[in-house]
Protein backbone atom coordinates (compact mmCIF):
# COMPACT_ATOMS: atom_id res chain seq x y z
CA UNK A 1 0.00 0.00 0.00
CA UNK A 2 1.23 3.29 -0.99
CA UNK A 3 -1.56 6.31 0.39
CA UNK A 4 -1.41 9.27 2.08
CA UNK A 5 -4.07 9.97 4.05
CA UNK A 6 -4.72 14.02 4.76
CA UNK A 7 -7.50 16.59 5.24
CA UNK A 8 -7.54 18.77 2.50
CA UNK A 9 -8.77 21.59 4.51
CA UNK A 10 -5.93 21.18 6.95
CA UNK A 11 -2.93 24.04 6.34
CA UNK A 12 -0.91 21.87 8.39
CA UNK A 13 -1.25 18.59 5.52
CA UNK A 14 -1.65 21.13 2.95
CA UNK A 15 2.13 22.49 3.86
CA UNK A 16 4.02 18.87 4.70
CA UNK A 17 2.40 17.37 0.80
CA UNK A 18 4.04 20.73 -0.62
CA UNK A 19 6.81 19.72 1.01
CA UNK A 20 7.07 15.64 0.46
CA UNK A 21 6.47 16.53 -2.96
CA UNK A 22 4.37 13.26 -3.43
CA UNK A 23 5.03 11.18 -6.70
CA UNK A 24 1.90 9.74 -8.75
CA UNK A 25 2.46 6.38 -7.56
CA UNK A 26 0.87 7.80 -3.99
CA UNK A 27 -3.16 7.17 -4.03
CA UNK A 28 -4.34 10.68 -2.22
CA UNK A 29 -7.18 10.25 0.21
CA UNK A 30 -8.89 13.51 1.60
CA UNK A 31 -10.72 12.01 4.54
CA UNK A 32 -13.07 14.59 4.75
CA UNK A 33 -14.17 13.87 1.12
CA UNK A 34 -13.58 9.95 1.55
CA UNK A 35 -13.79 8.95 5.02
CA UNK A 36 -10.95 5.62 5.60
CA UNK A 37 -12.38 2.32 4.96
CA UNK A 38 -12.67 -0.17 7.75
CA UNK A 39 -10.55 -2.66 5.60
CA UNK A 40 -7.58 0.06 4.98
CA UNK A 41 -8.38 1.23 8.83
CA UNK A 42 -6.57 -2.52 9.80
CA UNK A 43 -4.16 -2.85 7.30
CA UNK A 44 -2.61 0.64 8.71
CA UNK A 45 -3.29 -1.17 11.82
CA UNK A 46 -0.99 -4.28 11.31
CA UNK A 47 1.30 -1.69 11.25
CA UNK A 48 1.05 0.21 14.01
CA UNK A 49 -0.41 -2.48 16.55
CA UNK A 50 -2.50 0.10 18.05
CA UNK A 51 -5.42 2.03 16.88
CA UNK A 52 -4.57 4.50 20.09
CA UNK A 53 -1.35 5.53 17.72
CA UNK A 54 -3.51 6.34 14.94
CA UNK A 55 -5.39 8.47 16.86
CA UNK A 56 -6.02 12.47 17.16
CA UNK A 57 -6.18 12.99 21.00
CA UNK A 58 -5.86 16.64 19.74
CA UNK A 59 -9.49 16.40 18.19
CA UNK A 60 -12.09 18.65 19.58
CA UNK A 61 -14.82 15.91 19.23
CA UNK A 62 -12.58 14.00 21.19
CA UNK A 63 -12.15 16.58 24.22
CA UNK A 64 -16.41 15.81 25.35
CA UNK A 65 -15.59 12.43 25.16
CA UNK A 66 -12.75 12.14 27.16
CA UNK A 67 -14.62 13.87 29.84
CA UNK A 68 -17.44 11.39 29.56
CA UNK A 69 -15.14 8.23 29.23
CA UNK A 70 -12.35 7.69 31.96
CA UNK A 71 -11.05 4.58 30.12
CA UNK A 72 -11.15 4.39 26.32
CA UNK A 73 -10.35 0.96 24.89
CA UNK A 74 -8.70 -0.08 21.38
CA UNK A 75 -11.60 -1.00 19.74
CA UNK A 76 -13.14 2.20 20.95
CA UNK A 77 -10.40 4.06 19.53
CA UNK A 78 -11.26 1.86 16.40
CA UNK A 79 -14.42 2.56 16.32
CA UNK A 80 -13.87 6.35 16.74
CA UNK A 81 -11.61 6.63 13.94
CA UNK A 82 -14.45 4.64 11.55
CA UNK A 83 -17.28 7.19 12.78
CA UNK A 84 -15.61 10.55 12.28
CA UNK A 85 -12.74 11.77 10.17
CA UNK A 86 -11.18 13.94 12.48
CA UNK A 87 -9.98 11.25 15.04
CA UNK A 88 -7.52 10.00 12.43
CA UNK A 89 -3.74 11.24 13.16
CA UNK A 90 -2.91 13.54 9.78
CA UNK A 91 -1.10 13.63 7.48
CA UNK A 92 -0.78 9.60 7.66
CA UNK A 93 1.67 8.43 4.97
CA UNK A 94 1.72 4.61 4.24
CA UNK A 95 4.68 3.10 2.22
CA UNK A 96 3.92 -0.93 2.24
CA UNK A 97 5.17 -1.66 5.70
CA UNK A 98 6.22 2.08 7.04
CA UNK A 99 3.70 4.11 8.27
CA UNK A 100 4.56 8.05 9.11
CA UNK A 101 2.19 9.66 11.16
CA UNK A 102 1.81 13.68 12.49
CA UNK A 103 3.00 16.23 11.61
CA UNK A 104 6.06 16.78 14.07
CA UNK A 105 9.63 17.43 11.94
CA UNK A 106 11.40 14.49 12.26
CA UNK A 107 8.20 12.59 11.13
CA UNK A 108 7.64 14.78 8.47
CA UNK A 109 11.68 14.37 7.56
CA UNK A 110 11.94 10.75 8.01
CA UNK A 111 8.90 10.55 5.53
CA UNK A 112 10.70 12.88 2.97
CA UNK A 113 13.58 10.56 2.98
CA UNK A 114 11.59 7.91 2.91
CA UNK A 115 9.60 9.27 -0.80
CA UNK A 116 12.63 10.26 -2.08
CA UNK A 117 13.73 6.04 -2.46
CA UNK A 118 11.03 5.44 -4.34
CA UNK A 119 12.40 7.66 -7.35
Amino acid sequence: MKKVFYLSSCSSCKKILKFWQLKSSINMVDIKKDPISKKDLESIYKIANSYEALFNKRAQLFRKIKKESKKISEKDYKDLILAHYSFLKRPLLVIEEKLFMGNSKETVIDAKIELDKLC
